[in-house]
């Protein structure tokens, strides 16, 4: 039987306009510890040369000091967001010395929370709002938690798609509206199957013992120093990452714009009884912004987000309101340590694949009921994805061999993968997506399977594995071309930075406290 994915390529095919998704926009962010060469969180500052972590539009911090963010422009082709990442990549090893860019997801070897600085921003109201933020992350969930690396993959459809589809479906509302409505229909069905995600790309089937300070949370134990889940794909979306139980009661709709807003809005104004009990400042010292569920909208760990260009100081769910869904932020993928920057072109094709189909299949709103079996999913498959005998659980609560739903998708995917090769006017999507689907029936082609075969057979501890292919990475960044023009576009940009830093710190400002009362007195308002 022929999906609503494929009935609606089928209409947008039958209209002879071909190549309308050429115009979609990729872009990436991504985050990877700053080492020692051997294997600990490098206790350095933000390199100067890499410019002001504040101000910087491509190179950044996350959560420490040492947890360095590239975040590349939105591009029409993928190829070109590879190209930007590898050259923030390379540029950043002309300034870090003998320092490695952690090359794993899971941290290296951690010395308790005090190894992992927090990160500065300087002294305006908003990079003290920043550093404050990350304070209070330490004291709700440890720091240990924060200095997991990921790659966000960012994404939007093309206006001419959108419209084409819209006019397909015979949607009469105003675009902004409907756009917003069929990117929450892609959210929820990547809530559904966004599980393909860390089986076919997860690569964190392993931590150092360190991780959890020698506490064995329910794993088996690979070697002296190493913890593993022989299963696991990716421990960095587990219970012991970013799924954690901390925010398991939180109740975000994703079933439409004003709903998703307005859950987000009361989880940032709901007083949490626990976070109280911290203090917001004590003995004059700021420990979080303040004891709500969530300090801002950020604070929340979830799969995929809808996502708008926010305005200076505007709230993430202001800015959601006022402009409608423009793009979604896939949140769901590890760094890949088989490639030198954490992601390959054939992962991001076969992302595009993944999110079309999404957007394009039937999605009714998601209950209470299935966002429960969303959840227990996503869990299953991050400690046990490569278990040939796991079951998940579907939308109507049967459970399902993983295997078989895994080819049922595929079979689906393949009316988007077609769509999407108009682009180039080739079949690339449509090879990318044969060659992940043989992952569904050998597991052992995952590259979470590949690095325990390749820990095994080197008779590697977890930590040893990733100072090899850091120190592997980093010799093939180091010694890789870089053309005159980018080295001095991004010493250019590195300088400004710091110039703008100075300059913001130097104009008057309210007190902070005036500062952050301002900032959370916002109230959404709609677009003129």
């Amino acid at each position: 039987m022929e999906s609503s994915a494929d009935q609606r390529v089928r209409r947008l095919q039958a209209s002879g306009e071909r190549g309308l998704l050429r115009g979609s926009r990729k872009g990436l962010e991504k985050e990877s510890l700053r080492v020692t060469p051997q294997g600990h969180i490098a206790a350095t500052p933000h390199p100067r040369g890499l410019g002001s972590a504040l101000c910087h539009p491509e190179i950044t911090t996350d959560y420490s000091e040492a947890l360095l963010e590239f975040v590349t422009p939105a591009f029409k082709d993928g190829t070109e967001a590879l190209e930007r990442l590898r050259d923030l990549h390379q540029y950043t090893y002309g300034q870090i010395g003998d320092e490695l860019l952690w090359a794993t997801s899971m941290p290296c070897i951690v010395g308790g929370d005090q190894s992992i600085p927090i990160a500065e921003y300087g002294e305006s109201n908003i990079g003290w709002m920043k550093h404050i933020y990350r304070r209070g992350l330490d004291w709700r969930y440890g720091r240990a938690m924060q200095a997991i690396a990921g790659i966000h993959f960012n994404y939007s459809f093309s206006e001419a798609f959108l419209r084409a589809v819209q006019h397909r479906e015979g949607d009469t509302r105003a675009f902004a509206e409907f756009r917003s409505d069929f990117y929450f229909r892609l959210i929820r069905n990547f809530q559904r199957y966004g599980w393909l995600v860390p089986y076919l790309m997860g690569a964190s089937p392993a931590i150092c013992k360190s991780f959890t300070g020698g506490q064995n949370l329910d794993f088996e134990t690979f070697s002296e120093n190493t913890f593993y889940a022989p299963y696991g794909t990716s421990l960095r979306m587990s219970d012991i990452g970013y799924k954690n139980n901390a925010q398991a009661g939180l109740d975000i709709s994703y079933n439409d714009l004003a709903s998703y807003v307005s859950s987000l809005r009361a989880a940032i104004r709901t007083p949490d009884p626990e976070y109280a009990r911290i203090g917001t400042q004590v003995n004059g010292e700021w420990r979080q912004l303040n004891t709500n569920t969530l300090q801002i909208e950020n604070e929340y760990y979830s799969f995929v987000r809808p996502k708008a260009a926010a305005m200076e100081g505007e709230q993430p769910t202001c800015a959601l309101h006022r402009a409608g869904v423009e793009y979604v932020e896939i949140r769901a993928l590890d760094l890949n340590p088989f490639d030198p920057i954490g992601i390959s072109e054939e992962q991001i094709v076969f992302l595009e694949t993944l999110l079309l189909f999404c957007l394009l299949e039937d999605s009714p709103p998601i209950d209470a009921a299935e966002q429960k079996h969303i959840n227990a999913n996503q869990g299953l498959v991050a400690r046990e994805g490569r278990d040939p005998n796991l079951t998940l659980y579907q939308s109507n609560g049967e459970r399902v061999p993983i295997r078989e739903w895994a080819d049922q998708l595929f079979t689906q995917m393949a009316g988007p993968a077609e769509l999407l090769d108009e682009i180039h006017d080739d079949a690339r999507y449509q090879a990318v997506l044969t060659r992940y689907h043989t992952m569904v029936r050998d597991a052992d082609q995952t590259p979470s399977a590949r690095m325990l075969e390749e820990m095994r057979a080197r008779h590697e501890e977890f930590v040893h594995f990733g100072l090899r292919v850091s120190g592997q990475h980093a010799e093939t960044m180091r010694h890789a071309p870089m053309s005159e023009a980018t080295q001095t576009r991004l010493a250019r940009e590195a300088a400004q930075s710091l110039d703008a830093q100075a300059e913001l710190e130097a104009k008057p400002a309210p007190t902070f406290e005036a500062y952050l009362a301002d900032y959370f007195r916002q109230e959404p308002t709609d677009g003129s």
